[in-house]
């Protein structure tokens, strides 16, 4: 049994440097999953951020179009990154309504100017209340909602190639 206990030490620690070795190679979902999937969207009326653009009132999201918001910002690199992609969603007919946080005007339209403009609308977010209420914790995010108004799917992180077919199922599925 004394053999047995002189062992037990460097037993704990293989057993403790498996976990921590484990831990390192195979991390955990990092992401933060938002709790309004499956639930309304939060109510909310957002300003205009630009001239000559309409701002974002939650009420419009029942109308029965399938869409999209998207939680941007012009100073967010990966924002850059997925415009091509939103591009192409808009060219396919999809309403793609931005909600811009901590951002001025003059900024946003330089990023419009310089990145194209998929969207039919873009709300002043200053405060990032309205990101939040989506339960969005960074940016870019993309939320899919359908018809009734209800939060069906959200994609966390710049919008790629390889992310188009699951956006565009999801909003195939909210029709």
């Amino acid at each position: 049994m004394r053999r047995l206990l002189i062992w037990a030490p460097l037993a704990l620690f293989v057993l403790v440097f498996g976990l921590v070795a484990s831990g390192l190679f195979a991390p955990g979902e990092r992401a933060v999953k938002s709790a309004m999937i499956g639930q309304p969207a939060p109510a909310f009326t957002l300003p205009a951020l630009l001239p000559g653009k309409p701002g974002v009132d939650s009420k419009t999201f029942a109308d029965g179009k399938p869409r999209l918001v998207n939680v941007f910002a012009s100073w967010c690199g990966p924002c850059i990154a997925e415009a091509p992609q939103l591009m192409k969603m808009r060219e396919m007919g999809i309403e793609i309504v931005g909600i811009a946080t901590a951002d001025t005007p003059e900024a946003m339209l330089g990023f419009l100017t310089r990145n194209g403009d998929p969207f039919t609308a873009i709300g002043d977010d200053r405060n990032r209340k309205v990101q939040f209420a989506f339960g969005s914790a960074g940016v870019p995010e993309t939320f899919v909602i359908d018809g009734k108004g209800k939060v069906t799917y959200q994609h966390i992180g710049y919008v790629g190639p390889q992310d188009m077919p699951k956006l565009l199922e999801a909003l195939a599925a909210a029709r």
